[in-house]
């Protein structure tokens, strides 16, 4: 019986001519398993004590006695506006995907397996404290529960779901965040290069189109900084619109002091940013150096054994089978060796036998991290929680009812002996470059009430987070954290606009959040520049061109008639730049994005929100703002009708705002609504023209106020 080789199981998942290779197993026909029992997946309901009050706009309010009652109910609602998706989450996480899905999920499948996410939560999961183990069985039971009485809607063998499944969902998607695929992506890239897909389309799988980035913005500004004492926080994450890593929001309350609002992923139980009554926090994508790469050298004698210290180690080697959907109720079944060294996973392939080691790497602490953020009342219990370092990466920014802000560069953070580039490939035959220890938190780089007033992040470096004299300073942190140094436009305006005004209203906080103007010193501006310098002599549609974008403010207003031409012709150009991909010639975009104009439109001068829009069922709405802007909108790959649809950026904006007695006013806004997947739902669109008009609606935070505008007033298990 011949072995998977990884590289064949890429290429495999990509190409049904290479079945005859990859499953070694052959041809099975599915028969199903049976659905377990209706009643028992109901019961625990009993042991819940929930109420769910739906607002005007659909947003479930979670009331419970416990913690963990809220996480049933937030479970419940969220499955009723998005089982899909949350089903999809759980059978990735447990390395079934390929099941349902078929060829294309076979890889991620496989390295649900390489990261031994289940071998480690069979020793850890116990460990992990007695209340958020509650918390997590809690929320499994709101999944059962709904999904039995809807089990015409449920896949083959998802159920019964448990804790340890949202404790896997953890595990399994923080490090791509950081770009840990992208380690994985480079290993293969003679094979065909892939990395995964959080897109809604091809949730999970392997993808060399990715569609959007993830990104984020976060602002605080303090009483000091502002013009009227008020302290103001903006969480303001990039996302995709639809997805396992699109925002659903919800509030949540218990009698146990749980009293949060903000937004979850599919299969989190508490809240990942947003604010209770006391503090707030937002998170942006940062991407710190957190895998290394370590070339094995393996014995002559014996595949499953490598080199270390001078003496032939042993692998430790266990068999994964992988199912994959066929047609009909025919599946494939593969089988594949999965190794690991004393560094971490190991990887064979054409070029060499390697091993990577990874930040979050057997890590299973998450849910109990998230809990500690969501319960605290005081920047000293914040930083108290983030001082758990469970979270591989993600930077936070915070603010506070007694007017202190905080910007953290989050990450676990390898301590790495000195002397060595940790870019590189490091030798794997020594055990002193097998790092152990993550740095403390006191070590990573953060910012604390600075004298400014105000901080920032963008997704750029933390070295340019506020004004100039308050941010840190490069020298001041080791090279082997391989902390990054780059900026985007997004950082490059926020810093413009904020360290230009001493005193920042709330109409000014607002507009700095919408702003849509790429700064001269943007990747965009350069490009601009450079085909301003063309010599187009004899060519009259692209002297037209130059001459329009000459004209140009840089601003991606939707009335702006210039926008268009510059964004349709660099994105292409800048997209390939943010991927590490081979670069289009700029000049052939700039023909390209004429060439587009002119043939659905006859003209340059096209308003831009009539090329961009967004689209939801019925729905189809002109929007302002583009890809890097502070009014993130991402949009690839036209429409036949010449136009572009957004389907990330901008997604779920929260505005927290304390006054100087420590009052808060709410705001937000989800760029669809609450009903994820209801077409037929009142909530399915009712959000889209607030977000393309750039308004706020303000949350209900005291009981009365959201009974008189409730719309439905339910307890999950108790009612009928």
């Amino acid at each position: 019986m011949s072995r998977l080789r990884l590289a064949g199981l890429i290429a495999g998942a990509l190409a049904v001519l290479t079945l005859a290779v990859l499953f070694t197993l052959g041809l099975r026909i599915n028969t199903g398993s049976d659905m377990p029992d209706l009643a028992a997946l109901k019961a625990p309901a009993a042991d819940h004590d929930v109420e769910i009050i739906r607002d005007a706009w659909g947003v479930p309010h979670v009331y419970g006695a416990r913690d963990r009652d809220v996480a049933f109910g937030l479970a419940y609602a969220q499955s009723e506006d998005d089982w899909a998706t949350l089903q999809e989450v759980v059978v990735a996480t447990r390395g079934d995907l390929a099941r349902h899905k078929g060829m294309d999920a076979a890889v991620t499948d496989y390295l649900v397996h390489l990261f031994r996410i289940w071998p480690t939560l069979d020793t850890e999961y116990d460990a992990l404290p007695a209340y958020i183990r509650e918390i997590a069985e809690s929320y499994a039971a709101g999944v059962n529960l709904w999904a039995a009485e809807n089990p015409g809607q449920v896949w083959d063998g998802v159920l019964p779901m448990t804790g340890r499944d949202v404790i896997a969902g953890f595990m399994f998607k923080t490090p791509f965040f950081y770009g840990l695929d992208k380690t994985f992506k480079e290993l293969f890239a003679e094979t065909r290069a892939k990395e995964i897909s959080l897109g809604p389309d091809n949730a999970f799988m392997w993808t060399d189109k990715p569609t959007y980035p993830i990104g984020s913005n976060g602002f605080a500004v303090a009483p000091s900084r502002s013009t009227d004492g008020h302290t103001r926080l903006l969480v303001n994450s990039h996302q995709p619109y639809t997805g396992p890593v699109a925002w659903y929001e919800a509030r949540l309350k218990s009698e146990e002091g749980l009293d949060i609002t903000g937004g979850v992923f599919p299969g989190a139980p508490v809240i990942l940013h947003g604010h209770n009554q006391h503090l707030g926090w937002a998170n942006t994508v940062n991407k710190p150096d957190l895998a290394d790469v370590y070339v094995l050298e393996v014995s002559p004698d014996n595949a499953n054994q490598y080199r270390l210290d001078g003496a032939w180690r042993d692998m430790d080697v266990s068999t994964a089978t992988i199912r994959v959907k066929l047609f009909g109720p025919f599946e494939w079944h593969a089988e594949r060796e999965v190794k690991f060294s004393d560094h971490g996973p190991v990887l064979e392939t054409e070029h060499g036998t390697y091993a990577v080691r990874y930040a979050g790497m057997g890590e299973t602490r998450q849910l109990v991290q998230y809990h500690a953020l969501n319960r605290a009342t005081s920047l000293e219990e914040w930083l108290e929680a983030m001082r758990l370092l469970a979270l591989p990466s993600i930077n936070y920014i915070y603010a506070d009812k007694a007017g202190n802000i905080a910007y953290v560069y989050n990450g676990q953070m390898p301590v790495r002996p000195e002397g060595w580039d940790w870019h590189q490939y490091l030798p794997g035959d020594r055990s002193d470059l097998i790092w152990q220890e993550y740095h403390d938190f006191e070590d990573i780089p953060k910012l604390i009430n600075p004298a400014s007033g105000f901080v920032i992040n963008a997704n750029n470096t933390p070295f340019e987070a506020t004004a100039e004299a308050d941010d840190l300073r490069p020298e001041d942190f080791p090279p082997h954290m391989g902390i990054e140094t780059q900026m985007t436009n997004r950082g490059l305006r926020a810093l413009e606009l904020m360290r230009a005004d001493d005193a920042i209203s709330d109409e000014e906080f607002l507009a700095y959040k919408f702003d849509k103007t790429y700064s001269q010193d943007s990747e965009l501006a350069a490009l601009i520049r450079l085909w301003l310098e063309q010599d187009f002599s004899g060519d009259e549609r692209m002297e037209a061109a130059q001459a329009h974008l000459a004209a140009f403010d840089m601003s991606a207003d939707k009335d702006d008639t210039h926008a268009a031409l510059a964004l349709l012709a660099g994105e292409p150009v800048v997209w390939a730049r943010m991927q590490g991909e081979p670069e289009p010639d700029p000049v052939q975009s700039l023909r390209e994005a004429v060439a587009h104009l002119t043939t659905h439109w006859g003209r340059l001068d096209v308003p831009w929100g009539e090329v961009n829009r967004l689209r939801r069922g019925d729905v189809d709405l002109a929007l302002g703002g583009g890809p890097d802007l502070l009014r993130a909108v991402y949009a690839r790959d036209p429409k036949p009708d010449g136009r572009l649809v957004a389907q990330g950026g901008d997604t779920m904006i929260y505005v927290a705002d304390w006054a100087p007695d420590g009052t808060l006013r709410t705001r937000s806004i989800h760029q669809f609504g609450s009903a994820t997947l209801d077409e037929d739902s009142p909530h399915y669109a009712d959000q889209a023209l607030l977000y393309a008009d750039q308004k706020f609606r303000t949350i209900p935070l005291d009981r009365s106020a959201l009974e008189a505008e409730a719309t439905r007033t339910y307890r999950p298990g108790r009612d009928g």
